[in-house]
């Protein structure tokens, strides 16, 4: 199986026991390891703390995060008053092992500064979003000091910085790039007056998160993060630019060998049709997940048209796959992969081979291999270009 491999490919980390257990010939137990590593990847927890000061945008900022407007259903409610009175939860709506917390304001009679992390159980938190909407205040500087103290991450976001654009848009010699300086230079400055040296703030408008410093905030959580989470953060990541979709495209390929490896161990036992249950059952799967972490299925892609106001139909005029914005079933699947060149032939053969006397299952394993690999790597491609036409289309 080795020489099928895609030297352009990126590995996901070696999942203990699986060379060993496949050099031993148990396969059965090499694809227990591999299935509980890629459950153990999709379920991976990440819990992000977003807070600040009573009505500085949390809420709306949260919403924004997983693709939903304010007023929609399972949103964080929002409000020109504070709406947060306890830290809620809020799952992204694809992904529900990543959760975003809608803190309440800090330094209100109920949540006062000193006791605040404790009060909203600071421990489960990865990192820590502190938002301003004006100026950032002498609670939100105790607020990251106390944060620092527990060897927690925390990074400042002024948003609302449309807002401040457009104020300044009415003068004659406005520049935005100037604007924009201005208000991060504020920012820094007034935070290094209340005692925190060099700080980083990123300008963030939560109805235009692939303007100003959005993607930047995503790298720099991408840096700090520990690497077995980054994944979790990437894929629940809205599509802000064709970076962010290549950069999926790239995690996704690093858990192609082992999913053909997978495929391969289910055609070393000799049932018929066995393999290609096993093949469709994680396809099935996994192109599942591509549809989510692009935003080609159906509800994200009628939310992404409530937000820009174009048409859901003419967002789906640019989707070339039958799997975008469609019900991913095992016949749909099934008729896709015989329109990938040659896969039903390998298939066929596959499941033919695994008869012949002595070399019959390791042929049967290599072609299992070769056709989900050639399968899952054709249909990652094409949604991949798709979420990046979806997404110039939406720009329009």
């Amino acid at each position: 199986m080795a020489s099928s491999k895609d030297p352009d490919d990126l590995y996901m980390e070696d999942i203990p026991g699986v060379k060993e257990a496949l050099q031993n010939n148990d396969t059965a137990a090499a694809a227990a390891k591999i299935q509980e590593n890629l459950k153990q990847q999709h379920n991976i927890p990440l819990n992000i703390a977003i807070t600040g000061e009573s009505g500085a945008g949390k809420s709306t900022f949260v919403n924004a995060f997983r693709g939903l407007c304010d007023d929609e259903e399972g949103a964080a409610p929002t409000g020109v008053t504070e709406t947060t009175s306890e830290a809620t939860p809020y799952p992204h709506p694809n992904y529900p092992n990543v959760m975003l917390w809608d803190l309440p304001g800090i330094g209100t009679t109920k949540f006062p500064a000193k006791k605040y992390l404790k009060l909203v159980g600071f421990e489960k938190f990865d990192f820590f979003i502190i938002i301003s909407a004006t100026r950032f205040m002498e609670n939100d500087v105790k607020l990251a000091q106390e944060i620092q103290k527990m060897k927690k991450k925390f990074y400042f976001v002024h948003s609302k910085v449309d807002n401040d654009i457009q104020a300044e848009r009415r003068k004659r010699d406005f520049s935005a790039e100037r604007t924009l300086k201005v208000i991060r230079d504020d920012c820094v400055q007034r935070l290094g007056g209340l005692g925190f040296e060099s700080p980083q703030v990123f300008l963030v408008s939560s109805f235009e998160l692939h303007l100003y410093d959005f993607n930047l905030l995503h790298q720099t959580l991408d840096r700090d993060l520990p690497s077995k989470k980054r994944d979790a953060l990437l894929f629940v990541m809205p599509n802000i630019n064709p970076e962010i979709i290549r950069k999926k495209k790239e995690a996704f390929k690093r858990r192609l060998y082992w999913l053909a490896t997978l495929s391969a161990a289910g055609a070393a036992v000799p049932v018929p049709g066995l393999s290609i249950a096993v093949d469709v059952a994680v396809l099935v799967g996994a192109v599942t997940d591509y549809v989510f972490a692009f935003g080609l299925d159906i509800p994200s892609l009628k939310r992404l048209s409530d937000r820009t106001g174009v048409p859901y139909a003419d967002l789906c005029a640019v989707i070339f796959s039958p799997l975008a914005a469609a019900e991913i079933t095992t016949e749909l699947l099934l008729k896709v992969m015989t329109q990938v060149g040659r896969t039903a032939t390998l298939m066929a053969a596959e499941e033919a081979s695994r008869f012949i006397p002595f070399i019959g299952i390791p042929v049967a394993m290599v072609l299992s291999f070769i056709t989900t690999y050639k399968v899952l790597n054709a249909i990652l491609s094409e949604l991949a270009e798709d979420a990046e036409k979806v997404f110039e289309k939406a720009l329009v």
